[in-house]
């Protein structure tokens, strides 16, 4: 491939539009375009693309449902109860508030599957509690919340989940399953650094709430803790599919903050339409652009260069994982994820195949690996939502983010060379890989 082939000329072109400010999912299409000028080819092909990928995929539908949930969620005061229920469970100890906050990130996770709803959703509200009094600085509750929000799309139901199905064919159903250990890792792995932390900072300890009202708090929160399993139990229970399940989830959202809670208006109504709305077309451009991109590198033989290309270095199965994690890390300080997810992934999965690496295993792996670049410097988007909400300098938030960092790749190594902390559970509900 030469630099003035139409690829390379199209890659320039799609970096150069990205650098200066056109959103990615318009710059890999006006590459794409491009591309297929140079080359002769039909320019139809680029709508053809983009309408088989975006309307003859069911899979797709998952992500705006699953986005208005979260939405639903939010308008409602279901993540206050959800945030009394785990003050009470964990409140009680040192740095007692910060435990919390990752604990409620576990909840909020069996009902989002998105980083960013959590992070907008629940961030005003742990950021007011903890630094209310001086009981933290700024800088330590946006870093807590921000790695918290990493666990969202990790424990079922996931939206990168849904996207790596989509690029792989892989069982979205066993995908959830496998984040559910990996997503209770990284949260603990949050929480042991939290006590350490809290112990040689001298973090404030919480009035505890007496256990007699712990039946109450809970009874309050309960229908908010029935929506994973309303969720996860229609799925796996063969009565739903996840697009399905997705759609169930918003109406139960919302039935539960307009019916039973009454904390909805007809403003907020239509204000989390409308942000369901512009989330939902960022997204959709993103994929719009990634599958004319993907026609172009599959037209390139690129995943095929790349298996070669790998095949000649004789690398392992671990060898190529490790090559991948460092790779995507990489791409995670710079690139946002979506993108790295629906474009640079799929030229290893053939690879991945080919080392017979488990598809499932494989999706999770990366989608932590990509979540992980959400509050990794100097792009880490998280990072800059936090920043927003909390108004603490970015050097502090980067410095108190760093050990939760290290911790969370320790989880990931831990993931990626124990393919059964991923595939136990799957294999648990039937799954042959």
């Amino acid at each position: 491939m030469t630099l003035a082939s139409p690829f390379s000329l199209a890659v320039v072109a799609i970096t150069a539009l990205a650098l200066l400010g056109l959103p990615i999912g318009h710059s890999m299409i006006a590459g794409s375009i491009l591309y297929l000028l140079l080359a002769g080819q039909d320019m139809g092909i680029v709508a053809e693309q983009i309408l088989n990928g975006m309307y003859g995929n069911y899979v797709i539908l998952a992500v705006p449902l699953f986005i208005l949930a979260a939405e639903f969620m939010n308008i409602g005061s279901m993540t206050e109860r959800l945030t009394a229920f785990c003050n009470a469970l964990v409140g009680r100890f040192r740095g007692g508030l910060a435990q919390v906050n990752i604990l409620q990130s576990v909840v909020f996770a069996g009902m989002s599957g998105s980083a960013i709803a959590d992070a907008a959703g629940t961030g005003r509200t742990m950021q007011v509690m903890m630094t209310s009094g001086g009981r933290y600085t700024p800088s330590y509750a946006a870093a807590v919340t921000a790695v918290s929000s990493v666990i969202g799309p990790i424990i079922p139901p996931s939206i990168p989940m849904v996207l790596y199905a989509l690029i792989s064919d892989a069982s979205i159903g066993f995908l959830f399953l496998g984040g559910v250990v990996p997503g209770l890792l990284m949260a603990f792995s949050q929480m042991a650094i939290v006590t350490v932390t809290a112990r040689r900072r001298n973090f404030p300890v919480e009035a505890p709430v007496p256990l007699r009202e712990l039946p109450a708090i809970t009874w309050r929160a309960l229908p908010s803790l029935m929506m994973p399993v309303v969720l996860l139990g229609g799925i796996y229970s063969g009565v739903m599919t996840p697009t399905e399940a997705a759609a169930v989830a918003a109406a139960y959202a919302l039935a539960i903050s307009a019916g039973l809670y009454r904390s909805v208006s007809w403003r907020s109504f239509y204000q989390s339409l409308a942000v369901s709305t512009r989330t939902t077309i960022s997204i959709g451009m993103l994929i719009a652009g990634s599958l004319v991109f993907n026609y172009v590198v599959t037209i390139e033989n690129i995943p095929d260069a790349v298996r070669v290309l790998l095949a000649g270095w004789d690398l392992s199965p671990a060898g190529f994982l490790i090559l991948v994690n460092v790779l995507l890390l990489l791409l995670g300080c710079v690139l946002e994820g979506t993108a790295i997810l629906l474009v640079v992934v799929p030229v290893f999965i053939p690879s991945a195949q080919a080392l017979g690496i488990d598809l499932v295993h494989f999706g999770v792996v990366v989608v932590v690996n990509i979540m992980i670049g959400l509050v990794t410097p100097p792009y880490g988007l998280l990072l800059f939502i936090m920043r927003a909400i909390s108004g603490a300098p970015m050097h502090a938030i980067v410095r108190d983010t760093i050990p939760f960092l290290v911790a969370m790749l320790v989880a990931l190594a831990v993931l990626t060379f124990v393919p059964g902390t991923v595939l136990w559970l799957p294999r648990l509900f039937g799954y042959q890989g």
